[in-house]
């Protein structure tokens, strides 16, 4: 019987191996039970999927259990993204939605989320209570064949998004747009809104593929290399791309360069600030730039730091003590909205903030730097050996007192272990709670700084 646990965004793995229909039968049936404990027996829970391998069976398949289990469970008609599901979460007051997805995991993966009727991720005190469950089921019976009540996900997102994107400022000057969905499940909604602004769009990988492509469902940098191509072709004024769930956003400028996530919330940010006029907290992950701190305190809100996973920052968002939450690996709500990351908003906002400001993504890069010093950052991924995880535990409970030659002026062991240095710049190692892997952030005011303590940051963990 295999062992199931929630990593930060819901539990993964790969399909014919652990993840299995039986397996997924004994994880939904475990949530029906903590839905069952908690009084919502009888009340509605939403079933989405992705664009993956056999997704929309296992969606119809979870919806059944939900049913034998006493519950109304609707599945999407449609491939859904997963801010869009935690927004119908909300609108049809479901008691929360299990969303067949692994986000960017490689294809092979495929993976379950859990949504609570806030429409945030569940919290680990929620997911916790899921995996006792999970462990009294060494087998759920299938259920028997039947049909499944669908909703449509699509109209009641786009009319919404309406209500926080200025349609007028997206398309003022009759804009060209460079889209990339990535196979992916924002098809037909961020080209769904941009339609409403006029603009011509170009569209690539809009078909859905289980397969990506032969491609990462990512939309990083190496990922978006076409997209970059295509807007300097077709001169566009942005290229925008999802990845292949649509919790994060991918952006290229007008000449093509992919801009980097973190200067991205900076930059959105600041426009909510300083364009837009608006007031209130902001909170980021541990891993996120502290350019969103310097710009909390030039205009006097509160700024608030959590560990890695959106849920933390949902919490914020419910709480009422942030109106922008960001995570650097492309996550972005705003007060109003899902407390969930939502790829496809963030893409809009950053259209908004082009048209609406009239000036380029270069432009905006250098007044932010002018109003709070340049920040630089970068993120690597490495593999651990066995050694290198003791070498990790022992970095984390023995931290050094300075590194490339600088002194260690404070240490944060919210999530991994965090090494500010004296003059702000900052190193993080932390092991990833989705894949196999430690990740490396490094911040500093210079691009050559930054690739310093890069180097020294792996020479921290090298045994």
């Amino acid at each position: 019987m295999a062992e199931i646990k929630f990593g930060t965004s819901g539990w993964r793995a790969v399909l014919a191996e652990d993840f299995t229909f039986g397996n997924a039968r004994r994880v939904v049936e475990a949530i029906a039970r903590v839905l069952t404990a908690d009084g919502r027996k009888g009340d509605r829970v939403l079933v989405g999927y992705d664009t993956r391998f056999l997704a929309s069976r296992f969606a119809a398949e979870a919806a059944r259990v939900l049913a034998r289990s006493g519950f109304e469970a609707p599945v999407a008609a449609r491939p859904v993204p997963t801010p869009v599901l935690a927004f119908e979460i909300r609108r049809q007051k479901a008691a929360g939605g299990v969303n067949f997805t692994a986000s960017h995991n490689p294809p092979q993966y495929l993976g379950i989320k859990f949504s609570t009727a806030d429409g945030a991720p569940a919290l680990p005190e929620v997911t916790e209570r899921i995996e006792v469950e999970i462990a009294k089921i060494p087998q759920a019976a299938p259920p028997q064949p039947s049909d499944v009540p669908s909703f449509d996900p699509v109209p009641a997102y786009l009319e919404d998004l309406h209500t926080k994107v200025k349609v007028a400022e997206v398309g003022r000057g009759s804009p060209h747009f460079s889209l990339d969905f990535r196979f992916g499940t924002s098809s037909g909604f961020l080209d769904g809104y941009l339609q409403s602004a006029g603009g011509e769009l170009y569209r690539l990988n809009a078909k859905a593929d289980p397969l990506f492509g032969g491609e990462s469902p990512q939309c990083g940098e190496k990922e978006l290399r076409r997209l970059a191509e295509e807007v300097r072709q077709r001169r566009s004024r942005l290229g925008l791309s999802c990845d292949g769930d649509a919790d994060r956003f991918g952006i290229c400028d007008e000449k093509g360069a992919y801009v980097s996530p973190n200067l991205v919330l900076a930059l959105l940010f600041r426009d909510f600030l300083v364009r837009k006029g608006r007031r209130g907290g902001v909170a980021r992950s541990v891993a996120t730039t502290h350019a969103l701190d310097a710009l909390a305190q030039e205009h006097g809100v509160a700024h608030y730091e959590t560990p890695v996973g959106f849920k933390y920052i949902g919490e914020k968002l419910i709480a009422g003590e942030i109106i922008f939450g960001g995570e650097e690996s492309a996550g972005l709500t705003i007060e109003g909205h899902v407390p969930e990351k939502d790829g496809i908003l963030a893409d809009l906002l950053v259209a908004e903030m082009v048209g609406g400001t009239g000036r380029t993504i270069s432009e905006l890069a250098a007044e932010l730097d002018s109003e709070v010093g340049p920040y630089r950052s970068t993120r690597a991924d490495m593999p651990l050996s066995p050694a290198e995880q003791a070498k990790m535990r022992e970095l984390r409970s023995a931290p050094p007192d300075s590194v490339a030659g600088r002194k260690v002026a404070s240490v944060n062991r919210l999530d991994g272990i965090k090494l500010i240095f004296q003059d702000g710049s900052w190193i993080l190692i932390r092991e990833s709670g989705t894949e196999p892997l430690a990740r490396l952030y490094v911040e500093a005011r210079s691009e050559k700084d930054v690739q310093a303590l890069a180097a020294a940051g792996r020479e921290l963990l090298r045994v």
